[in-house]
């Protein structure tokens, strides 16, 4: 009960709450754009819940994660285009490319360390996108206009019906990457993070339990790409580039590194920024608002400074 008090348990608890009902209060109001900027926050808080997984629990700073947004966009998008368009036929298969990316890419970069494995994961990420932009039977770098996968028993075309399906697997992500993070996986993940060297003498697999680690965040990024895919019924190579990456690093630093709903608090805050600020700049001079992201650096040199575990160490209760 005491836990349930606290400052951050209550903000995420009315979090929650807010974005399980947002397109009725979207529709009441009249506001039907901020629908579309819930949509993104939760599509991107999946991807960040993902790469928390292996850089907050573990310490992996991967600078490629956006390749499985584009990998999984990808699979639906060439599907879709074959005329493919059953999203039980889609999901599993994108699902299933991600993994193996995920395993593939996983398996050559843990052998290293540092500043290393982020230089590897980025030109496996480069590699992906070139290859996307190569495919001219599908856009090349123009990108490709798809169909929306189809279920039958939900309308993805209905913004309501996508909104509420996106914040479901959230709420699944959250569920099963928090349940992970507390189990003897997750243990054996951060205390790797900590002390390799001594959790290897005790005769735990690093190597494994890391590899498994990106191969669930591998999927998870892969989902956030088959949404991301259905949300504008459009894929193109820039889904993957290393600025989505960046993005996303941001966005799990900015809510917080090691902290379950760290990811999720990074996205509102992020998006919510942005959407702030854009209109903000072009106040002060027509075409500034383009550049919003000059006015966020220092606004996050801010954070890094004065709050260190970032959004989630300001909503720790205070002694």
């Amino acid at each position: 009960m005491e836990r349930l008090k606290q400052p951050r348990a209550i903000v995420t608890a009315l979090l929650l709450v807010l974005l399980a009902v947002l397109p009725l209060l979207t529709q009441a109001f009249d506001q039907r754009y901020l629908l579309s900027v819930g949509t993104r926050i939760v599509i991107w808080s999946i991807a960040a819940v993902s790469l928390n997984m292996i850089l907050g629990y573990g310490g992996l700073v991967s600078f490629g994660h956006a390749a499985f947004f584009g990998i999984g966009g990808y699979a639906v998008g060439i599907l879709s285009a074959e005329g493919i368009q059953s999203g039980w036929i889609q999901w599993p298969v994108a699902l299933a490319v991600s993994i193996a990316w995920a395993t593939l890419v996983g398996a050559l970069s843990l052998r290293t360390r540092g500043v290393y494995f982020i230089m590897i994961t980025l030109a496996f990420a480069q590699l992906v996108y070139y290859l996307a932009s190569g495919l001219e039977g599908y856009g090349g770098d123009d990108g490709l206009n798809i169909s929306r996968s189809r279920f039958g028993i939900i309308d993805l075309r209905d913004k309501a019906q996508f909104y509420w399906l996106c914040f479901a697997l959230l709420c699944g992500t959250l569920w099963f990457c928090g349940r992970l993070a507390h189990s003897r996986f997750g243990y054996v993940l951060r205390g790797a993070k900590s002390n390799e060297l001594r959790m290897t003498a005790l005769g735990f697999p690093v190597f494994q339990v890391r590899l498994v680690a990106c191969i669930i965040a591998g999927a998870f990024g892969g989902l956030a790409g088959i949404l991301l895919a259905n949300e504008g019924a459009y894929v193109s190579p820039a889904m993957m580039s290393w600025v989505k990456s960046g993005d996303l690093i941001v966005i799990v630093v900015l809510g917080g590194i090691g902290v379950r709903f760290g990811p999720l608090y990074g996205a509102v805050v992020f998006f919510a920024l942005e959407e702030l600020l854009k209109p903000f700049l072009d106040l002060l001079h027509k075409g500034w608002g383009e550049y919003w992201q000059l006015a966020f650096g220092p606004l996050l040199v801010i954070v890094a400074l004065y709050a260190r575990g970032g959004m989630a160490s300001l909503l720790r209760a205070r002694e």
